[in-house]
């Protein structure tokens, strides 16, 4: 059993105090398994919380916490694995160890994260979809933090465009403890694709005010830049910027109308000198990734039916509504909804919600 798995179940431990106590035995298994008399001679903790651990230690049941990670097909990787984020290893508070389902494998890659708002507006979910598809078609890794809004819409949009993504979150990863508990599926459509879903917190462990600016502060460290698409001036994906730029890493944001209540957060940012977004190859130029290929063919979308014909001439990446399009194309309104629903599987259009549709590009 690793020792760092184990350390993680304990409530009072912090990177600081799993650092102090592997600098005071030489390893985490020493750490672990040392006598209670030189853990109370050598631990630089307070003495309340030397006798915690001592308590916790005694309870612990390294058997049945081997089983739940079995069960739930979870590994378990440190610092010192070769899995472990290349980046994250770069921040001054790198976790001691991440719980991964799926497939974690960052080097040689280029991952970036994406984050945003829970209460997307129509344009925060098109610009969205539109960039995270460009970002995806181009190998990067899109990272996010599987919540509502623009993170889950993110990490749809990747595996859509045949990309990998990774969610990082505030919770365990155990399928019962999936958060938000909607993005259950998400999660495993996520891992069956080949990205994974990862956190510092081990099985059963519920999220929290604290946790998530924590689990803010990965997807930030293990990215090489991070962009804020739609968010309020005081939200979770600024406090995710705020950490990148503390890692030294890329700050991107997309603009807004200066009425839009969601775009304060990006037009700030924008204005204290981020990088400006309103497509994929902004983020490529700056990252310097133009070497890269798209892995998709950028041609003309053509249509297959004179149905689908009568709609492409009225769609663009300005949102529409299926009975304007009906109107605007003499076709019914049944006729309109089934081309759509049949345009939108073979990835020539985009719904955004409220029965809105873009041109898929």
């Amino acid at each position: 059993m690793i020792a760092e798995a184990l350390f993680a179940h304990f409530p009072k431990m912090t990177v600081k105090r799993f650092k102090e106590g592997v600098a005071a035995f030489g390893s985490a298994d020493a750490f672990f398994d040392a006598d209670t008399y030189v853990i109370k001679e050598k631990l630089p903790w307070d003495e309340e919380t030397k006798n915690l651990f001592l308590m916790w230690r005694e309870d612990i049941d390294p058997k049945r916490i081997k089983k739940i990670l079995e069960q739930e097909h979870i590994t378990v990787i440190t610092e010192q694995d070769e899995q472990y984020p290349p980046l994250l290893k770069q921040i001054y508070d790198p976790p001691f160890c991440l719980f991964v389902r799926g497939k974690l494998q960052l080097k040689n890659q280029y991952p970036i994260a994406v984050v945003g708002t829970r209460k997307a507006s129509a344009y925060g979910k098109q610009i969205t979809q539109e960039i995270v598809s460009g970002l995806a078609q181009h190998g990067l890794v899109v990272t996010s933090g599987l919540a509502l809004g623009i993170d889950g819409i993110a990490h749809d949009a990747t595996m859509q465009a045949g990309g990998t993504t990774i969610a990082v979150l505030g919770s365990g990863i155990n399928r019962h403890h999936i958060y938000p508990a909607v993005h259950k599926q998400l999660a495993e459509r996520i891992i069956a694709r080949g990205g994974a879903v990862i956190s510092e917190y081990p099985p059963g462990s519920l999220p929290s005010k604290f946790t998530f600016p924590r689990r803010n502060r990965i997807i930030a460290g293990m990215t090489l830049g991070t962009l804020v698409i739609e968010a309020a001036e005081k939200s979770g994906a600024l406090i995710t910027s705020s950490y990148a730029l503390e890692h030294g890493r890329e700050i991107f944001a997309v603009p807004h109308p200066i009425t839009s209540e969601t775009g304060t957060g990006p037009n700030k940012l924008l204005k204290e000198g981020a990088h400006m977004v309103t497509s994929a190859s902004d983020v490529i130029d700056v990252l310097n990734l133009n070497e890269l290929k798209t892995f998709t063919q950028n041609a003309a979308i053509i249509p297959d039916t004179p149905q689908e014909a009568a709609i492409l001439t009225h769609l663009s990446r300005e949102p529409i509504h299926v009975d304007e399009l009906a109107k605007q194309s003499s076709l019914t309104s049944r006729e309109v909804n089934s081309t759509l629903t049949l345009m939108e599987m073979k990835g020539k259009v985009r719904n955004i919600g409220n029965m809105h549709y873009v041109v898929a590009r």
